[in-house]
């Protein structure tokens, strides 16, 4: 089983305070970028992966979705979920990526948001996801990009000049990466961005954009601390299809 991080009250309570956390989707800086790459979903049977305080499939039920599976593997996250969601046609249930089975074309799109980077065998799910979707089905999802997760030391260092950069140590090293943020130990795994692709591309997938996020000008001049995505990339969003 992946390690359940979000179960531990300590991470919990500090993930919790997190603008994503307290207002939804609209405290997700990436989310209007992600948005762009989304089909219509009016209708759709959708999975959403990891689907922590259901922000997403309470969206897509109210965009006229027909249904949404939300799966996560904390039950502090489901719990919050399904107290939070009053439509009909939204159910979560508790479910390890690591280990997931998902029946054949259930789905016709599926979603998942900063939760691949916590999944060991990546290649495993990505066949699974493949599998569960219909022809011409749709993939959205957002990881921690590699460049950010790659250092086995991750943080600013300072150069001589009094400038910042990020470091890229161990890139190429891909595995398991230990990192304290809001508790000790946080598991993670780096991959490359090509192994990632690969993965997509070798379960069936065609890959339709890769968007290496950043903050528009609007969004800096909102949220000032935003800034520091600007010098090297956090996020990656990918839009595949099947």
């Amino acid at each position: 089983m992946a390690q359940n991080i979000y179960d531990t009250a300590e991470f919990y309570e500090g993930y919790s305070t997190l603008p994503r956390s307290v207002h939804g989707l609209s405290g997700a800086p990436e989310w209007p970028s992600v948005r762009e790459l989304l089909p219509d979903i009016n209708g759709k049977r959708i999975v959403d992966l990891g689907c922590g305080f259901g922000w997403f499939a309470q969206w897509a039920a109210a965009q006229g979705a027909a249904s949404v599976l939300g799966l996560d593997l904390s039950e502090n996250m489901l719990a919050k979920a399904r107290a939070e969601t009053t439509h009909a046609g939204v159910r979560y249930e508790r479910a390890d990526l690591d280990t997931l089975t998902l029946p054949t074309a259930a789905f016709d799109f599926a979603y998942s948001s900063l939760a691949f980077h916590y999944v060991q065998d990546f290649r495993r799910l990505a066949d699974t996801i493949y599998r569960s979707l219909v022809p011409g089905s749709h993939f959205v999802f957002t990881i921690e990009h590699p460049i950010y997760m790659a250092s086995t030391s991750p943080g600013w260092l300072a150069r001589q000049d009094g400038t910042r950069t990020w470091p890229v140590d161990h890139y190429a090293v891909e595995g398991e990466r230990k990192t304290d943020w809001f508790a000790k130990g946080v598991v993670k795994y780096h991959r490359r961005l090509a192994t990632t692709v690969n993965a997509l591309l070798d379960a069936g997938f065609s890959v339709r954009h890769l968007n290496e996020w950043s903050p528009t000008s609007a969004q800096l001049e909102e949220q000032p601390a935003l800034v520091d995505e600007m010098e090297r990339p956090m996020m990656l969003i990918v839009a595949a299809q099947t």
